[in-house]
This record gives structure tokens, sequence and C-alpha cells, in this order.
């Protein structure tokens, strides 16, 4: 299978980051004292508190595993630092308008930090595959689940420069 690059921002990065260190560092080992109090309560074979604690315990190790997976295959891109901010690359923050005129705002990140709901959509996603490279005026259309949409890109933004950020 091909490896495609797994392109994220340093915030998107950041979360990723943060959710495997609060996982390791406080829940799991939380989970694990429980566990360790629950079997020593006896039975083993109706007690909650330990049946409950190990199935949690997999799904926190499945989460670190594919969080240390994602993390590690990861090439952090700041977009406040794109030299082509006349084209749509990652992390660019576009305005596009369908043929109806009605207009959406998309901003396209990493895979693993798309939230459709605040525009925020894949870099891999087939709106976001349609619109690499484009300008401002460019016409491009999209084949969707729906069906075949042409959307004309409007305006390009790029973040500024993120590191005097907190």
């Amino acid at each position: 299978m091909e490896q495609r690059p797994n392109y994220i921002t340093p915030a998107g990065y950041a979360v990723l980051r943060a959710e495997y260190d609060r996982l390791f560092a406080t829940e799991r080992p939380a989970l694990v004292e429980t566990i360790a109090w629950a079997a020593g309560n006896g039975d083993r074979s109706e007690n909650g508190d330990y049946i409950y604690g190990r199935k949690r315990l997999r799904e926190i190790d499945r989460r670190l595993g594919w969080l240390a997976k994602r993390m590690k295959a990861a090439k952090v891109v700041d977009p406040s630092r794109t030299e082509d901010r006349h084209r749509i690359w990652f992390g660019a923050t576009v305005t596009i308008a369908d043929e109806d005129d009605h207009q959406r705002v998309l901003t396209l990140v990493g895979d693993d930090e798309t939230d459709a709901g605040a525009g925020r959509i894949g870099w891999n996603a087939p709106i976001a595959r349609a619109l690499r490279g484009a300008a401002a005026g460019d016409l491009r259309r999209v084949v969707l689940p729906a069906g075949e949409k042409e959307y004309e890109v409007i305006a390009i933004t790029y973040p500024t420069d993120t590191a005097n950020r907190a």
C-alpha cells in the first residue's frame, strides 16, 4: 500500500500530542490503579470495575498505538511559511463559490485535524485535491458523492507567522 505523507499543521500536531500525553500520563495510570484495586477484591468474573477497567485499558492502549503511529508519520507543515501565497496549498483558507453563487470558506488541513462543521477539510478530500494549485479566479470541477460541481476560487489567505503566538 502506498504511504501518503501525513501532513499536519503545528496546531494539529499539538492536539495529537496533548491527547497522547493525557492518555499516557493521566488516564492510563489511574485506570491501572483501579484495575489493580478491583483485582484484589476477589472474584473477577462478576467484578464490574475489573471488567470495565480492562476493556477501557484496551481501548486506551489501542488509541495510544494509533496516535503514536500517526505522530511518527506526521510531516508538520507551517502554512504561515508558504512562499507561493497566490495558489492553494496546504493550510490555505479558501473562499469558493458554486454555480448558484453560494460561497463557502474552507481551510485545507491535515486529515487528522478535519472538522467539516468548522470548514476544516482534509488535504486528501476530493474538493481539496481539486483545489490544489488553483489561483483566485480559477474554476475547478469536483466529483462529489452528490454529483459533479464546479467551484470558482474567490480568495486565498494563509495564516500569519505562528511562531510568535502563544
